[in-house]
C-alpha cells in the first residue's frame, strides 16, 4: 500500500516521523482524512485528534491543542501548539485548563478586538475537548 512521511512538530520535539497510510487531523473546518497523492495545502487546527493509520490499523492517537499542518502529496508536516498521546490525557489537567480558559474569555470586554475574543474561545474549545478526550480514555 503507498504510504507518505508524517511529522508530528511540537514546540519542545520532533515528536513523530515515519512513513504512514493514513493521518486524520483535526482541521478548523473539521475532520480532514489525508492520504498517499494529496492536494497541496496549508490548513489551521484545533483542538482534537490526530489519528494515524498503518497496516491497515490505527496505531496511534495524539491530542493537539491547535497549530497547523502542511499537507504535500508526499509528505504532511504537522506544527501543533501541544501534543499528548490519548491514554496521557490527565482529566484533573484538562479541567484546569477548561477552568482558566473560561475565565479568560469572561475577563474579555466588548473593546477588546475580535482577534482576542476568537483565540480566547479557541482555547475554551481546545480545552473542552481535552477535557472530553481525557474523561473517555
Amino acid at each position: 500500500m503507498a504510504t507518505f512521511l508524517l511529522e508530528l512538530v511540537s514546540p519542545e520535539k520532533l515528536l513523530l516521523s515515519r512513513q504512514v497510510e493514513m493521518a486524520t487531523i483535526p482541521a478548523a473546518e473539521g475532520e480532514m482524512g489525508v492520504l498517499p497523492g494529496h492536494a497541496p495545502m496549508i490548513v489551521t487546527l484545533r483542538g482534537g485528534v490526530i489519528r494515524v493509520r498503518e497496516n491497515g490499523a490505527e496505531t496511534e492517537s495524539l491530542f493537539v491543542g491547535g497549530g497547523f499542518a502542511e499537507i504535500s502529496p508526499e509528505r504532511v508536516t504537522v506544527l501543533a501548539d501541544e501534543a499528548t498521546p490519548l491514554a496521557s490525557l490527565s482529566r484533573a489537567e484538562a479541567e484546569r485548563r477548561v477552568a482558566e480558559a473560561e475565565a479568560a474569555l469572561a475577563g474579555i470586554g466588548n473593546d477588546d478586538p475580535a482577534e482576542k475574543r476568537e483565540l480566547a474561545l479557541d482555547r475554551v474549545l481546545s480545552a473542552r475537548t481535552m477535557l472530553d478526550l481525557a474523561q473517555a480514555a
